[in-house]
């Protein structure tokens, strides 16, 4: 297959080409996270360039934490499955260096209309159908996490709250799994807060004990936003790393 049948981004270096044209097959799902894409070589014979533009195309990808490259196996869409990459989002580590093994009790599942902030968030129209989530996350017995997520009903259709409690693993490797949704960046907003009488009783502190605030959206390919997520952090034996390039 020739570059010419293939969407091009006019005026940019021929491995940016390639890259976009993985991309989009990503975004096609013709390879799902944990799938291993073509080789070097396949692709290479697949938008008749060398192999060494595709490499670079792959590294900068590899770069980005949408695909694994895995020594002597070949290269694979990353997926949240994975335990390198289960909680890549999440920034909160305990203070005693230890590593969290967070557990998760999803406290109500519904749908909503979305407020005008949210709907504007995820490029919706106010008034939009959403599903918003509740969810605690505990170390050791201890709430540390409470969280409320919305996602667009017209693509997570069907999620119900018994599906989620029965997941085992991370949400995101859920929304994988059962929606073929694959997160691949977040941006966040981040403050201190006090906690009011439900925060509180949520991840048991005092009244007015402070917490961390932090709003994420969360995109998948293609630049398009598929979650909200509000958390408010315990801090109290936990700090949130951020390591800075």
């Amino acid at each position: 297959m020739s570059l010419i049948s293939e969407p091009t981004a006019s005026f940019s270096p021929l491995y940016e080409q390639i890259k976009a044209m993985i991309l989009a097959s990503l975004q096609a799902s013709e390879w799902l996270p944990g799938d291993a894409i073509p080789s070097e070589m396949e692709l290479a014979a697949r938008y008749a360039v060398s192999q060494g533009t595709v490499r670079k195309a792959i590294d900068e990808l590899a770069a980005q934490n949408l695909l694994v490259r895995r020594q002597g196996k070949g290269t694979f869409v990353a997926t949240h499955q994975e335990e390198d990459f289960q909680y890549r989002f999440l920034r909160l580590e305990p203070d005693s260096g230890e590593r969290f093994h967070l557990k998760n009790q999803f406290l109500s599942c519904e749908c909503i209309k979305s407020s005008s902030h949210i709907a504007k968030l995820l490029k919706l129209k106010p008034g939009d159908a959403v599903i918003h989530i509740e969810r605690v996350q505990s170390s050791d017995g201890k709430p540390i996490v409470f969280e409320e997520i919305w996602l667009p009903e017209g693509r997570f259709q069907g999620l119900s709250l018994e599906a989620l409690n029965a997941w085992p693993g991370p949400v995101y490797a859920f929304y994988e799994s059962h929606y073929a949704t694959h997160m691949v960046r977040a941006e966040e907003k981040i403050k201190a807060v006090l906690a009011d009488e439900s925060l509180a009783r949520h991840l048991r502190v005092l009244v007015g004990a402070a917490l961390l605030s932090v709003e994420r959206v969360a995109f998948t390919y293609g630049n398009k936003p598929v979650e909200v997520r509000h958390a408010r952090y315990d801090t109290s034996k936990q700090h949130y790393d951020n390591k800075l390039n």
